[in-house]
């Protein structure tokens, strides 16, 4: 993230009275936070520091009783703290989606929204502009005093990265429609819930500023010096590529941005083309197109094989080189090289050997094909005829007859060419 990693950091006490916290206080971090500053996806980033987990609460305003799920309760967990700089909803999504994918390439959890392993908690504010047309202007008057940010309503624990976005988008709505009315009065500082069925936000409890929490350093637990556990420097030098730089690297090979993006959020697909592409040289001499026509096959035959077959297994990275290399040689079309990767999905067998088996292999030898499109061109004089009185449609009919005549075995851009030579 690009974040100061602190060397020292301690654990406090987090004092307020609410039924997810039982014992009166939460252990958190306030004061010396592990990591200050950074950045990710061009968000700043104010702080990441490890606290306790809270219970989770469920509340049934029309039955008039809430009830409280200890089960998560005092497990440790990492909070990560943006600045007030996002700005729409759609942002802070793409934010969290490139958070989860870091954490994931960094092995720290599977991030698993459906599993409680990550949640979302928006602080949201909206205010009068003051007259600013753009985000830069309006922080630019909140610099001079001319505008200030309005009250913050904080909606917890959204277990889902489209939940957040709606969230978000539903309060901007809310505190701006109340904001048109004349009625900011209403907006006040609290805690709030997401209703997944009615689409909308409910009021949870006020929301406390930082001095009521009277935070205090836990005398129960230990100073800890980090700079004594671990070796910041040999961490650094640890790091796997991370999903930005892989980005930038695969934009190297001309693969379309699709591809590119399918290949950094599915990790064993992403290996599973560095291993197929290897072959095809070095980082500083690759052949280019065989790299483009790999992503191509891999992000549609292959990804559709693996969103539909129950139990997917991909064929050996060699062999998939070799389809690519008999596809870029000419050796086999387009149409039967689907037909070989379907049949490589489970097996073993080379592809050579598969197109031999089914007769995929298309016919390239000119000696073979100059005595076949000799006889073509005998049969069909008018066409002959008409192609040299200028219609180019006429080519693509003797190409066809040539097809025909194989039975698709020939090659149709060495047929094309020689049918050229041969009618000059």
């Amino acid at each position: 993230l690009g974040g100061e990693i602190a060397n020292f950091t301690e654990f406090d006490r987090k004092n307020y009275f609410y039924p997810d916290i039982p014992k009166g206080y939460q252990i958190s971090q306030y004061k010396y936070p592990i990591v200050s500053g950074g950045s990710l996806n061009g968000i700043k980033i104010t702080r990441v520091h490890l606290e306790e987990d809270t219970a989770k609460s469920f509340h049934y305003p029309k039955e008039g009783y809430s009830l409280v799920d200890f089960n998560r309760a005092g497990v440790p967990l990492m909070e990560l703290v943006t600045e007030p700089v996002i700005k729409s909803s759609g942002e802070a999504g793409a934010f969290a989606r490139e958070l989860q994918l870091l954490l994931r390439y960094l092995g720290v959890s599977d991030v698993d929204m459906e599993k409680g392993q990550m949640r979302v908690e928006a602080n949201i504010s909206v205010a009068d502009g003051n007259g600013a047309q753009t985000y830069a202007e309006f922080t630019q008057k909140i610099a001079e005093g001319k505008a200030k940010l309005g009250t913050k309503v904080e909606v917890k624990n959204l277990n889902s990265f489209r939940s957040a976005e709606r969230a978000i988008k539903y309060e901007i709505e809310r505190m701006t429609n109340l904001l048109k009315e004349d009625r900011g009065d209403e907006i006040v500082q609290e805690t709030r819930g997401w209703d997944e069925n009615k689409q909308s936000t409910f009021s949870q409890r006020a929301k406390e500023s930082s001095h009521d929490y009277r935070y205090f350093p836990d005398p129960d637990l230990p100073k800890i010096y980090l700079s004594e556990i671990f070796n910041l420097d040999e961490l650094k030098t640890s790091l796997p590529e991370l999903p930005w730089q892989k980005r930038e690297r695969l934009k190297k090979y001309g693969i379309v941005s699709e591809a590119i993006e399918i290949f950094v959020q599915n990790q064993m697909l992403g290996e599973y083309f560095e291993s197929v592409t290897k072959p095809f040289g070095t980082d500083m001499d690759k052949d280019m197109d065989k790299i483009r026509l790999a992503s191509n096959y891999i992000t549609s035959d292959v990804l559709a094989h693996l969103n539909t077959a129950f139990e997917a297994t991909l064929p050996k990275p060699a062999n998939f080189s070799e389809l690519i290399n008999m596809i870029s040689e000419g050796k086999i079309s387009s149409r039967g090289a689907k037909e070989i990767l379907g049949h490589m999905h489970g097996h073993d067998d080379s592809p050579m050997k598969i197109a031999v088996e089914k007769g995929l292999l298309q016919q390239s030898d000119e000696g073979e094909l100059k005595a076949m499109i000799g006889k073509i061109l005998a049969e069909n004089e008018t066409v002959v005829a008409e192609y040299k009185q200028g219609k180019e449609a006429s080519l693509q009919y003797l190409v066809g007859q040539v097809m025909k005549v194989s039975k698709g075995s020939a090659n149709p851009q060495v047929a094309g060419k020689l049918l050229k030579k041969m009618l000059e």
